[in-house]
């Protein structure tokens, strides 16, 4: 992930304003403002890797004995949006600002991009024109900010399940008695850093008996970090810790490189607790109002399941070494 730097206004656009060939709203591309940064690449490799995934019978073309590419052509999928061939191909070098609403859709609805990939590609586009200015996240300390006191007794009388808080890097950032046990590994793991998801589900040798089904959490992991970098893509340390988990694991940095993107809300998980063995949770995310940076997650188990036994056992666990410690 490149350093992101303020660039100058670009060129000239195409001949005809937003390179539109149907009667959709146009306006006249506007110059990329100092806000903006050069996003050129991710859009790029963004646009280029969900064109690849769509082949033609999807969308009712015929495939031809002669198509030397996965997924359409540039010229397809231009057809698809209603814009010229032109026009589309600047877009997918890299150059979005300037882009309406409506020539953003199009695009989207030719690459049939689904809700968490139209999010990616607006903030993609409001990043290269400076145009979330207004609604980019604040900008932190360099040191993980404590959570409000408010906000732990919340997460304290929750205790029929683990209940956490995570930012969009994936750290941990404040968590429930029955979560710190639960995430005994990674708070062992964590040393001079915070917390965090990736890290460990990465670095951490323990990750791959937590998670029984490691690809599947893996695959999440880096989509959660691809779609934080689209909407908050000034974030240093999340450029940072991309750059050493690209560095360290193979494994990382291929799934970077697939540019996946998700909503995390909702779901089901399974986990190999070292401690009390399988469990089978339900979860449910929710981003804080009070701090859109923030989101919660709930872990419960099915009322009288197998699992809902393991978690009552994993706070007593927890509570000993509580215990212990003090």
């Amino acid at each position: 992930m490149r350093p992101l730097q303020p660039s100058a206004p670009p060129g000239a656009g195409p001949g005809t304003a937003e390179g539109c060939t149907g009667g959709a709203p146009l306006r006249a591309a506007r110059a990329r403002t100092v806000g903006g940064v050069d996003n050129s690449q991710e859009v790029r490799e963004f646009l280029t890797s969900r064109r690849a995934k769509i082949t033609p019978d999807l969308v009712g073309l015929p495939a031809g004995p002669r198509r030397r590419v996965p997924g359409l052509r540039r010229s397809e999928v231009a057809a698809l949006a209603d814009l010229s061939v032109e026009y589309y191909a600047r877009l997918e070098r890299g150059h979005l600002a300037g882009a309406s609403p409506a020539v953003l859709e199009a695009v989207a609805r030719a690459l049939r991009l689904d809700d968490a990939e139209r999010s990616h590609l607006l903030h993609l586009a409001r990043a290269a024109d400076g145009s979330d200015a207004l609604t980019r996240p604040r900008r932190r300390a360099d040191r993980t900010p404590a959570p409000h006191r408010s906000l732990q007794w919340t997460l304290d009388a929750i205790t029929g399940g683990p209940a956490f808080v995570r930012n969009g890097r994936t750290d941990l950032v404040a968590a429930n008695p029955l979560a710190r046990a639960f995430y005994a590994d990674v708070y062992a793991g964590a040393g001079p850093h915070p917390p965090n998801f990736a890290r460990f589900q990465f670095l951490d040798p323990a990750a791959r008996r937590f998670h029984p089904g490691w690809d599947g959490h893996a695959d999440i992991t880096v989509a959660l970090l691809r779609t934080e970098a689209g909407r908050n893509p000034h974030d240093r340390r999340l450029h940072d810790l991309v750059g050493e988990l690209s560095t360290r694991s193979d494994e990382f940095r291929t799934r970077w490189g697939a540019h996946d993107v998700r909503h995390h809300g909702t779901g089901t998980k399974h986990f190999h607790h070292p401690a009390v063995g399988d469990l089978t949770l339900a979860y449910e995310g929710m981003r804080l109002t009070a701090d859109p940076d923030l989101v919660l997650t709930v872990y419960t188990a099915e009322p009288g399941s197998p699992s809902e036994e393991r978690l009552r056992l994993l706070a007593s666990w927890g509570a000993t070494r509580e215990t212990a410690r003090a």
